[in-house]
């Protein structure tokens, strides 16, 4: 996940979250797959909105969504909305 996320987005901060031991037992999560957070901070936002910043990732991760993620939290924004 980290290799994709900084090989599409080039993230000036990336912080991703495996919150999977909160869900054992969910449906969603006997099939293997995980729950994350992830916070990612890129220039590759900007002139963006959420949706679109969303979209970039999801395309980032590809094949991950359906094989490796149940669920994925994001926090997307660009380094001057950072601080």
């Amino acid at each position: 996940m980290r290799d994709a996320l900084q090989h599409s987005l080039a993230p000036v901060q990336l912080q991703i979250e495996d919150d999977s031991h909160r869900h054992a037992g969910h449906a969603g999560a006997r099939d293997g797959r995980g729950h994350f957070n992830v916070r990612v901070v890129s220039e590759a936002f900007a002139g963006l909105g959420q949706l679109a910043r969303h979209r970039a990732i999801y395309a980032a991760l590809g094949d991950m969504m359906q094989t490796d993620i149940h669920a994925l939290s994001i926090q997307a924004q660009t380094p001057a909305e950072a601080g």
